[in-house]
């Protein structure tokens, strides 16, 4: 009797084990997170890990161009970028350095021979909108406020190479397109659209990284270039860079008369 018994609770034992749901499967849009986050953690450790977390301050010297409508518009101008993380830059420009332009969180001025004065409202607006766009502020910045939104948009194409297509969205519904490196999960393009205040068009904006080169265990571009609603609007050729040399912040404040 007993064995009988204990014969038909082990079989109820069974029966309740293979009758038991199995775990249920992930949802669809949490396992695109999860592909998406993926892509950009593999993207911050190709591109220093810990040491391109840690930039503080950047160096640059070299050659940019400007472009009109897909055409050069210039010879090419040297110049020396200082860049203070997150919201200081100086820009020296010509052979002379005595054309600096200066950002100082939301505040931007010229100094020429003539002086000390404030930058155009419009062109102001330009500059804060490519630094908060910027992929430094993206992967830096972003990734870590609340409310962001990751989309993994698959394997695709960018400037012939073959990547991985990431989307992220703010919480005040601005969205950045990077396109990774199936090779080495480095960025090689960055979109980004925003609409004009003034005419209410929506503009596109791109950016492409290439020459990267291994600067203080950072993989660093040294050759970007800037397209505007498809069009070639500008390129910069780095010489040199350097990181974290403890740029004083004096070097970011505009000193004589403002008009």
């Amino acid at each position: 009797m007993k064995s009988f018994l204990a014969a038909i609770l082990l079989a109820v034992a069974l029966h309740a084990q293979t009758s038991e749901p199995s775990s249920p499967p992930i949802p669809v849009d949490q396992e695109n997170t999860r592909k998406a986050k993926a892509v950009l953690d593999q993207t911050i450790q190709a591109l220093g890990g810990q040491a391109y977390l840690d930039i503080q301050d950047i160096s640059q010297e070299g050659r940019a161009y400007s472009f009109h409508h897909g055409q050069p518009s210039s010879f090419g101008v040297l110049f020396w970028r200082f860049y203070k993380f997150p919201d200081k830059e100086r820009i020296e420009q010509t052979k002379q350095r005595d054309v600096v332009d200066i950002i100082n969180g939301d505040k931007g001025y010229e100094i020429t021979y003539k002086g000390t004065a404030t930058l155009p409202a419009k062109d102001i607006a330009d500059i804060l909108r490519r630094r908060h766009y910027s992929l430094d502020w993206v992967l830096r910045k972003w990734l870590h406020e609340p409310g962001i939104a990751l989309f993994y948009e698959g394997p695709t194409v960018a400037e012939r190479k073959p990547v991985e297509q990431v989307s992220i969205m703010n919480a005040k519904n601005e969205g950045v397109t990077l396109y990774i490196s199936t090779d080495d999960h480095l960025p090689v393009k960055k979109s980004y659209s925003w609409r004009d205040p003034t005419d209410q068009q929506r503009n596109e904006e791109d950016e492409v990284y290439d020459n990267y080169r291994l600067v203080q265990g950072i993989w660093t571009p040294y050759t970007l270039t800037r397209f505007y609603n498809g069009d070639m609007a500008g390129q910069r050729f780095l010489n040199e860079v350097k990181y974290n040399q403890g740029l004083s912040e004096s070097k970011f404040e505009a000193r004589g008369n403002k008009k």
